[in-house]
């Protein structure tokens, strides 16, 4: 059997979101009968593919950065920073397919997906309509506050914890091919589902009291560094929910592949944004959108992660 793969952000609700919207609308409109495979993609220091990912008849990859490969056939993706070298964004604009797609005025790389494939191929994507509002939500933090993501009473939401949190990609997989035949909301409250939300809901609570502990606000900027305490995937409302008197959020983070800088702007700061994320960020090879972006180094980088977390934040001040 033919055999689609399908590269996506991983550990994202967009990216999962992305993963189950194409994978659907290539069932209906392009191969139908195919196999699908999934593989998370995650932003880490050096060069993010590996030579043998595209092992598929066809590979794509959404919601995350292009690739230069020949093996590549779809491509979608929303970020400003979608490129990671001038030769990537060349090779690009020269291809011909008409199957590599990239639009960073849209909130969700979701509703990205399903525009291009209504519009250009015919695609339904009533049945999904619930998944495509929810992801463009979620990926474009328009909240109405910063409790109602930081305190999650929606099942969606809580869908989103398990998404962003859980490290066992079986499950991740089995929510990718339920989110593409299934309603949102029948997937959310599933027993497998809600059997994690318990222990991650635990989690994300002492993640609050860890960035309550230790941020501090310099100007219009909530500083805070949690490496060494596991908080991979935290939600980053959370110190706008605790400070919502910041324009922005700067912080560092370790997990064994990378450390982190994440730097992001206040939905709704009475302050506004002056500053583009993404340009700060890609001029330490990182990069995402104007409103929130983030660096990956090595995972022995850390005081490096410190270093530059500490110039964005005294940048962000001016």
């Amino acid at each position: 059997m033919s055999v689609l793969k399908i590269c996506y952000h991983g550990n994202c609700f967009d990216g999962v979101s992305s993963a189950a919207v194409f994978s659907r609308f290539y069932e209906e409109r392009i191969n139908p009968g195919w196999d699908r495979t999934f593989q998370p993609m995650m932003h880490r220091a050096g060069g993010l593919f590996d030579e043998d990912v595209f092992d598929g008849d066809e590979n794509a990859i959404v919601d995350f950065k292009y690739c230069d490969s020949a093996r590549l056939t779809w491509w979608f993706d929303h970020h400003k920073s979608a490129f990671l070298t001038p030769q990537d964004e060349a090779h690009y604009r020269a291809d011909q397919s008409g199957r590599k797609f990239v639009d960073a005025s849209y909130k969700s790389c979701t509703k990205f997906i399903a525009d291009v494939g209504a519009n250009r191929f015919g695609f339904d994507i009533g049945p999904l309509r619930d998944l495509i509002d929810w992801a463009n939500m979620i990926d474009g933090a328009l909240y109405e506050s910063a409790a109602q993501p930081v305190l999650m009473k929606e099942d969606a939401l809580k869908l989103a914890m398990v998404i962003e949190s859980d490290r066992d990609q079986q499950l991740i997989e089995r929510i990718i091919r339920d989110l593409a035949a299934r309603p949102l909301r029948e997937v959310a409250c599933a027993p497998y589902v809600l059997e994690r939300v318990e222990p991650l809901a635990a989690r994300h609570q002492r993640a609050i009291e860890i960035i309550r502990r230790t941020a501090r606000v310099v100007g219009p900027v909530v500083f805070f560094d949690v490496a060494g305490e596991d908080m991979e995937g935290y939600s980053k409302f959370i110190p706008y929910y605790l400070h919502p008197g910041v324009t922005y959020s700067v912080s560092v983070s370790q997990s064994t592949f990378r450390s982190k800088v994440s730097v992001g702007s206040n939905p709704w700061a009475v302050r506004p944004r002056t500053h583009d994320l993404a340009a700060i960020c890609e001029r330490y090879g990182g990069g995402g959108h104007a409103v929130v972006a983030a660096i990956s180094l090595a995972p022995e980088s850390l005081d490096d992660a410190r270093s530059i977390a500490a110039g964005i934040v005294e940048e962000l001040q001016s």
